[in-house]
């Protein structure tokens, strides 16, 4: 079986072929579009039975991927980590794209669990979506921010209330107070940031009913969780993609960087915190984490068994427990949802 592995670039791909061993059997470098696609598949050809390994940088090698999966071929998606230390243990020095791509085909041939890359189009639209809606969330925040400061200007009573400046009913409101205000420039700016934020604030609720319509449907039993609402889902669904290229909770729970590190000797077991893994995938199970610990007893009842067994851990020790346990929760749910849409 020939690897293959691919150092993707905004304008070209490097791709380097290796063989069981690991010994390089060729290199070639493409342009990153249609033509460049077809002369790789043609250059791969020689080599007969290949799989193919590919740097996870999904901004740039999403559509080579996607190509290479609709063709009927097996990819992989190769942590950065991986081939940097691949790299470091080469003999060769340097960095370069062919230097990249022959560490990224031996990191796959020294990790053959690596999680399969999926076609799954459902999950792209979900992770668009989710994309676009805290990049225009970050957007309202910034000009709620900017517009506070213009209220504390002109008057400060009217900047009291604005941390709540989420709502339609508020935002139309405070708009007829500033337009009340005698003319000035910094008023006109004030009324240019409230109709940007009601903008904004319509293109939210756009969004949320278009990923509710998506998500609603197919993760049933990853809905009913506590503490996972559409927004959740979403994020959980778009950066999973395909829960069955995990082949148990312990793998899931590596990529989520839920996995706990031991970093102890003698007769104390102690772990650390993993700063691996999809930290967007990390962050969300945070988030589920402490929304539980909020609202779920359950939840409470196991960091209160957790800590009576660990009487020397911290809090965050506990919490850290509670996300190992969720992302076992959360893959079950993930499984069963899958079979019951196949």
């Amino acid at each position: 079986m020939v690897v293959i592995g691919i150092d993707p670039h905004k304008h070209t791909h490097t791709a380097v072929a290796v063989d069981e061993v690991g010994r390089k059997l060729g290199q070639v470098t493409v342009a990153a579009d249609e033509a460049g696609v077809l002369r790789l598949w043609v250059w791969a050809g020689r080599f007969g039975q290949r799989r193919w390994a590919v740097e996870d940088g999904r901004a740039v090698a999403g559509r080579l991927v996607r190509t290479l999966i609709g063709m009927g071929s097996a990819v992989v998606w190769v942590p950065p980590k991986l081939m940097v230390a691949c790299r470091a243990s080469a003999r060769t020095r340097g960095k370069s794209d062919p230097i990249d791509a022959l560490a990224i085909a031996r990191a796959a041939l020294r990790e053959p669990r690596l999680p399969a890359a999926r076609l799954d189009q459902v999950a792209l639209d979900l992770r668009l979506l989710i994309d676009r809606r805290e990049t225009v969330v970050a957007a309202r925040t910034a000009a709620i921010c900017r517009l506070r400061w213009h209220l504390h200007d002109l008057a400060p009573g009217l900047d009291e209330g604005t941390r709540t400046l989420t709502g339609r009913r508020r935002q139309h409101a405070l708009t007829g107070m500033v337009a009340a205000l005698p003319a000035s420039v910094r008023r006109d700016i004030a009324l240019d940031l409230l109709a940007d934020i009601t903008r904004l604030t319509e293109q939210i609720l756009i969004l949320e009913r278009r990923l509710s319509e998506l998500v609603t449907p197919i993760v049933p039993t990853l809905m009913a969780i506590v503490g996972i609402n559409v927004l959740a889902a979403a994020k959980l669904i778009g950066e999973v993609a395909d829960i069955t290229r995990f082949r148990s909770p312990a793998a899931f729970a590596m990529h989520t960087g839920t996995a706990p590190i031991p970093v102890w000797s003698s007769n104390t077991p102690q772990y650390r915190l993993n700063r691996g893994g999809n930290r967007q995938l990390n962050t969300c199970l945070h988030r589920i984490a402490l929304i539980q610990l909020i609202h779920h007893p359950p939840a409470q009842q196991f960091r209160d068994r957790w800590t009576q067994q660990h009487p020397h851990a911290t809090k965050k020790a506990a919490i850290r427990a509670l996300k190992r346990h969720l992302t076992n929760v959360i893959y079950h749910a993930l499984q069963t949802d899958h079979h019951h849409l196949t």
